[in-house]
């Protein structure tokens, strides 16, 4: 198959899309049990009947995406657990609950509702991460997300699913990194793989938690990505829907390897992405295979509806722009970096560990954006969390990041922000995380990313739909053969 180094997907067709979805009254209900046993995904529309796109406060993780509602009950049954046992277990696992580790910095901040006219009342600088405190204030030009109201909500206690806890209770100590700090892909075992970071390479253990997370790792939903110009005018729509299988250290049946091939092969997990919208790009998929091995390229393939072919692209591309949002490749989720000791190697360093009041983790979905005003970002609690501060330095000159510096839960081991930096030390693009969390699962989700490009100055919106609890996925459902089956 031939290989292309660069596509090119932007186009102008999506104000035609935007317009219809101004017109659609959406009646139905977001996911179904019907729908999930037919592994069928949501419609724009029908999600749009749960929570809209702006100005919509519903509580969409109570409704459109309750696992209650739509998963059967055999299969909620067995993601479901007690949610005192969840705590006990995962405390003991890391070595401390978060409300325990915080407090300290500007005590006078005590829960309540404040406006950004407090903030030179109080010492929100003090405790706020710099993005954050910046953003304390009316929307406004250039950049979308600020908030001009927040709620700060007592410090709690997070966890993870039972099955999680238990599979890294059981493997604690049996993931191994090399001498150099980078995983032993051989030794890799299910569970969350280094629960308390600590020695030589406690940097590196931290990004790993993250790397090999559980969020996404049967998942099947949309992605709406909307774009703004620094007047913070729409100028960008895309609609994807995704499905994600993950093949290694599995928590549930199959566990460990999803099958000999990704054993053989070392591979992480399998994904597939359609285009929807813009109209020029409809019927466009992705396909790729992520491995463990640093020195092996994630693989992706591309089905160019236009031309009905499918060409491989080139696997060292991971620096390019995705198209229509202010991120690259390596930005997926804030950081998808596949650490290597010789492919742009960073130095890992941890700058800092103290607590920050952060946007916190949600079980109810209740944050909106307006359309309007500045697209503010409303509903939004903040809680004092323990965070690292994480460095990543570039070794390699040719890279388009000279720096990284990341903000990570240490209690979930979730990253909040990232701040990016070019190679004269601007800072460039960040990025920045807001979960949904389901306490009787122990489980995150993924609602939105908010991204920013500080060099063009330009914003994006995601929009997360998932389910989380897709165990209906097989290897052919995300294969490079399903191309052009889904393809349109």
């Amino acid at each position: 198959m031939e290989k292309i180094k660069k596509f090119k997907m932007f186009g102008i067709g999506f104000t035609v899309f935007l317009l219809m979805l101004a017109t659609v009254a959406p009646t139905v209900w977001a996911w179904t049990l019907d729908e999930w046993k037919a592994r069928k995904v949501p419609t724009l529309d029908e999600w749009r009947s749960e929570k809209d796109l702006n100005d919509d406060p519903r509580p969409i993780l109570k409704t459109g995406l309750n696992p209650k509602k739509y998963l059967p009950p055999d299969v909620y049954d067995k993601v479901t657990f007690d949610v005192e046992t969840m705590k006990r277990v995962w405390a003991d696992l890391v070595g401390f609950k978060a409300p325990d580790e915080t407090g300290k910095i500007a005590p006078e901040i005590i829960p309540g509702t404040y406006s950004y006219h407090d903030k030179d009342k109080f010492p929100f600088k003090e405790l706020m991460i710099p993005h954050h405190y910046q953003k304390f204030a009316p929307g406004a030009p250039p950049f979308i997300g600020n908030f001009p109201v927040i709620k700060v909500v007592p410090t709690r206690q997070y966890y993870y699913s039972l099955a999680i806890s238990q599979a890294t209770k059981e493997n604690m100590g049996r993931t191994e990194l090399n001498d150099k700090g980078f995983l032993n892909v051989s030794s890799l075992q299910p569970g969350v793989p280094f629960p308390r970071p600590s020695g030589k390479f406690k940097a590196q253990q931290a990004i790993y938690n993250w790397l090999l997370r559980y969020e996404f790792s049967n998942s099947a939903g949309l992605i709406v990505i909307q774009g703004f110009n620094k007047k913070l005018g729409l100028d960008w729509f895309a609609l994807n829907d995704q499905y994600q299988l993950r093949v290694a250290a599995r928590i549930f049946e199959p566990k460990g390897w999803y099958d000999e091939r990704a054993r053989k092969r070392k591979e992480k997990f399998l994904y597939i992405l359609r285009f929807l919208s813009p109209q020029d790009s409809i019927g466009n998929v992705i396909a790729q295979i992520h491995y463990l091995d640093p020195s092996d390229y994630n693989q992706s393939f591309l089905y160019f509806n236009q031309i009905r072919r499918i060409r491989k692209l080139s696997a060292e591309d991971t620096q390019d722009p995705w198209p229509g949002a202010d991120q690259i490749l390596d930005d997926s989720y804030l950081f998808s970096v596949n650490l290597s000791p010789t492919r742009f190697p960073y130095k890992y360093e941890i700058i800092a560990e103290r607590e920050y009041l952060v946007p916190t983790f949600t079980s109810d979905g209740s944050q909106f954006f307006t359309s309007k005003s500045g697209v503010e970002l409303h509903n939004v609690e903040f809680e004092r969390r323990p965070v690292y501060v994480l460095q990543l330095t570039q070794q390699d000159p040719n890279y388009v990041y000279s720096k990284r510096i990341m903000y990570m839960d240490k209690e979930t081991f979730n990253i909040f922000y990232v701040e990016n930096f070019d190679k004269k030390g601007r800072l460039y693009r960040t990025g920045e995380n807001i979960f949904g969390f389901y306490p009787e699962q122990g489980w995150f989700t993924w609602l939105y990313d908010v991204m920013a490009d500080h060099v063009d100055t330009h914003s994006t919106l995601l929009h997360g739909y998932f389910d989380q609890f897709t165990f209906w996925l097989t290897r052919e459902d995300c294969s490079v053969g399903r191309l052009t089956k889904i393809g349109k």
